[in-house]
């Protein structure tokens, strides 16, 4: 008392802990913080900063708003995090992982080891693979993205880049595939690169290897990658415009497919191959945890806006018929018809489990020569690339296999989409 301002106990409690606060007075910490969930090894909370929420942990060596205020909400960071401003709520960002002030990242989004991004980048359901690295003036929203090798042979973004994740028709089954998980997640695959002041349109398949030039909207797919793409044609159209008539879904249909059918991938690569990696790790099982707890909120979003797209073809049907005639009517209809009438197959085949039984022997393969071949002590990064080709081979084709398996059956189901 005596006009002397009291700190709150929680403050107090993290700093007696040996958590560095420089500027006590500034901090603001929820009351549904676990201070146990909280390192007390060089964590430092600069001033402006504020954590909320139950699920909120926070390991050792880790910065917050040193540039600017940083807000966190629910996110689990790994060790050596730098969030220099911004807000950070219900994500994981794994150790190394640095982010320039004016960051907006919300829910869904994982960050793995050593991504970096500059100043003003927005995220949300992103997942970008170690090394990915991100430019200014960024939204990144629905998307995956992998490939390189370390920080300097890493896949980049350049700055002002939109991933454009909504459509006139009001629908978001829009997600990119930049780069996949079976190959992705080997750590040896060729950058991806998307030049400054351009955009994706989503939903796209880009391959490892791919260059998409400086100021380029990309609509297409380039799966195999390896390639220059260019260009925005730059010609001035104009064509009626029918509010609610798709006209082709076949395309979208496939990306959706893929897009959710590399995610159940990458959960199984986290419930099989990343837990070792954590078992020495201070906080390493919740760290583990947070993140496949992502790639369900991940999966959750991504059939939901898929579910919303296929109820959106019922309306699409009824205009094309009345707007559309001869083959293109039957072209038009026909897929959308078989989405529609479809979907409760669709989403029972994302449901129930095939990522769980598909490939097991060449799963087991690999995790045995992980664990005989592979240190992983050195950490998930080092060990993973140190390991062969021949050592590798049975974890790709292992999760090749799950995606494979997950959209055949899928696209079986809606066979005019294929």
């Amino acid at each position: 008392m005596n006009g002397k301002y009291i700190l709150p106990d929680k403050v107090i409690k993290l700093m007696e802990k040996g958590v560095r606060i420089p500027n006590p007075c500034s901090v603001e910490i929820g009351e549904d913080i676990e201070i146990e969930r909280i390192s007390g090894r060089g964590v430092v909370l600069y001033s402006g900063t504020k954590l909320y929420g139950g699920k909120t942990l926070i390991c050792a060596d880790t910065k917050l708003g040193y540039e600017a205020p940083a807000t966190v909400v629910d996110c689990q960071l790994g060790r050596g995090v730098k969030l220099n401003g911004g807000f950070f709520k219900g994500s994981v960002l794994l150790d190394g992982v640095e982010m320039a002030y004016g960051a907006h990242v919300r829910d869904g989004c994982i960050l793995e080891e050593e991504v970096r991004a500059a100043h003003t980048v927005g995220l949300k359901q992103t997942i970008l693979f170690p090394f990915v690295t991100l430019g200014s003036l960024i939204n990144f929203c629905d998307c995956l993205m992998s490939g390189g090798t370390d920080g300097k042979n890493h896949s980049e973004v350049g700055s002002s880049y939109i991933h454009f994740n909504y459509t006139p028709n009001q629908d978001k089954a829009t997600a990119s595939l930049i780069g996949d998980v079976p190959t992705g997640v080997m750590l040896n695959q060729a950058p991806i690169f998307l030049g400054g002041r351009g955009g994706l349109v989503g939903p796209v398949r880009i391959g490892h290897g791919t260059v998409i030039a400086a100021g380029t909207i990309y609509k297409k797919d380039c799966p195999e990658g390896g390639k220059l793409l260019t260009g925005n044609g730059g010609a001035g159209a104009e064509k009626d415009f029918f509010r609610g008539l798709y006209c082709s879904v076949g395309r979208k249909v496939r990306n959706n497919i893929w897009y959710i059918a590399n995610l159940l991938a990458l959960k199984q690569w986290y419930l099989h191959v990343r837990p070792s990696f954590f078992h020495t790790h201070e906080f390493g099982r919740e760290l583990c945890e947070g993140a496949v707890e992502k790639l369900d909120m991940a999966f959750k979003e991504r059939l939901k806006c898929f579910k919303a797209f296929s109820e959106n073809m019922e309306e699409s049907v009824k205009l094309g018929k009345d707007i559309l005639t001869g083959e293109k009517r039957k072209s038009t209809t026909g897929p959308e018809e078989d989405l529609f009438n479809n979907w409760p197959r669709l989403e029972e085949c994302f449901t129930k489990g095939l990522e769980e039984t598909t490939a097991l022997e060449k799963r087991d393969l690999f995790l045995d020569a992980l664990h005989s071949g592979g240190d992983v002590e050195t950490g998930y990064v080092k060990a993973i690339q140190s390991l062969d080709g021949k050592t590798l081979s049975p974890g790709t084709m292992w999760l090749q296999a799950v995606v494979d398996r997950i959209t055949q059956e899928a696209l079986d189901i809606v066979p005019s989409c294929k």
